[in-house]
């Protein structure tokens, strides 16, 4: 059995993450995940996703990877990197090609990916991925791998994503300037779902909302299709910000406090109970009511999570999700987020933890601001082992190696 590291890296607003693990195994379908170590870093640079400051990125991503370096005792030269934000949109597109009544080879399925990625893209825009959803034979749907079917006519369903071309490029800058190389730009709520979500959940229907530091992403999948992205301007900073306001703290004792004593739900703090910040900055020392904290914290939670729901009515399928909601990221680590989200979703709702199928220091990574960061990981682990048996799809990919990517993502994804 070969083995090897993987590193993923999840730069986002308000923090930056990295996990290195090693990879055993001899196939996407078949291999093993080892956690070595997990690093992190207050983000500086980054609003909204988008790089703003090329220097101070680049300080937080080396931050991050020296210290997964650290606890793993070993060094890593390229990262599976996320990306998300506004920019990022995503449309279905269909490819339809003729097969001459033959049986459905290879190169047929390449040739019809060729065709469904074939989209008029804005000069400042480009694919970020173009991810196989379903394939239809002669009308027949539900087909996930048509090689060696016969039939005259192939469809595929493709999910495209596209980015600003300017964002992915200033990433790929201040994980240069780092001293690292990407070695692949992934969406990061997709990256995600692979950590916290199972294959009955994406086939009954479930909503994924990674409450993010600036941004809350929501991916809704069903029938293991995505049927709706969407990416809400708000998130833990915006909590962060009404603590400031509500309390008079500077931002980082409001950090401090959300982080240490703040929950989601009121209910579950006792009234008499309070907590003391140290003096700091000419500020004295203060004795604020947990109650208040918490009362804040809920507020704007609840909103954000009712945004959220709105969202999930419009994918149009907010009906058929027998799986509910999973919530993962930062903000998903409050006390009572669940129970305060079961108010604002009709089906049920559980927070997303990722570790699931992983062994080594898996007690470091399973906790749900690590989502993106292990789903990196998994991701770059069935690509890196896809790439030893065939390649990649791109330029100079051979046909076998195109059709073991495109079974690839649907193993990732679907």
């Amino acid at each position: 059995m070969s083995s090897h590291i993987v590193a993923g890296l999840d730069l986002g607003s308000t923090k930056t993450a990295a996990v290195i693990a090693e990879v055993g195994g001899a196939s996407p379908e078949d291999f093993e995940l080892l956690s070595l170590g997990v690093g992190q870093a207050r983000t500086a640079g980054i609003r909204r996703e988008v790089v703003t400051d090329i220097e101070a990125t680049t300080e937080s991503v080396r931050k991050a990877v020296k210290e997964a370096e650290l606890m793993a005792g070993v060094t890593v030269d390229r990262l599976y990197t996320g990306i998300a934000g506004e920019h990022i949109h995503g449309h279905p597109s269909t490819g339809v090609v003729a097969v001459g009544g033959q049986e459905i080879g290879p190169r047929d399925v390449q040739r019809v990916h060729e065709v469904a990625r074939a989209i008029v893209v804005p000069a400042d825009r480009e694919i970020l991925h173009a991810i196989p959803q379903d394939y239809l034979v002669d009308g027949q749907r539900g087909i996930r791998d048509p090689v060696g079917m016969a039939g005259t006519r192939l469809e595929a369903e493709v999910f495209i994503l596209t980015r600003a071309v300017t964002a992915g490029q200033n990433i790929r800058k201040a994980v240069d300037r780092a001293g690292y190389r990407i070695a692949d730009l992934v969406f990061e709520p997709l990256a995600a779902s692979l950590a916290v979500l199972t294959d009955d959940e994406k086939e009954i229907g479930v909503a994924l909302a990674d409450l993010g530091g600036g941004n809350t992403e929501l991916a809704v999948f069903h029938e293991r299709k995505i049927r709706h992205l969407a990416t809400l301007p708000w998130g833990g900073a915006t909590v962060t910000n009404d603590i400031v306001k509500g309390l008079s703290l500077p931002y980082a004792d409001a950090v401090r406090a959300k982080e240490r004593w703040g929950v989601a739900r009121t209910a579950l703090v006792d009234p008499r109970e309070v907590f003391e910040l140290p003096a700091s900055a000419g500020n004295p020392e203060r004795e604020i009511a947990r109650e208040l904290l918490a009362h804040i914290i809920e507020q704007r939670m609840d909103e954000i999570l009712g945004l959220v729901a709105q969202e999930i009515e419009r994918s149009g399928v907010a009906d058929s999700l027998g799986a509910g909601v999973v919530l993962t990221g930062g903000g998903a680590s409050l006390d009572g987020i669940a129970e305060l989200a079961g108010s604002s979703f009709s089906g049920p709702v559980r927070v997303g933890t990722p570790g699931a199928g992983m062994t080594g220091l898996v007690d470091t990574v399973r906790r749900p601001k690590f989502a993106t960061a292990a789903g990196l990981v998994l991701y770059g682990a069935r690509r890196e082992l896809t790439e030893g048996t065939g390649g990649r799809s791109g330029g100079g990919a051979s046909v076998d190696g195109v059709l073991k990517w495109v079974r690839a993502w649907l193993a990732d994804f679907f």
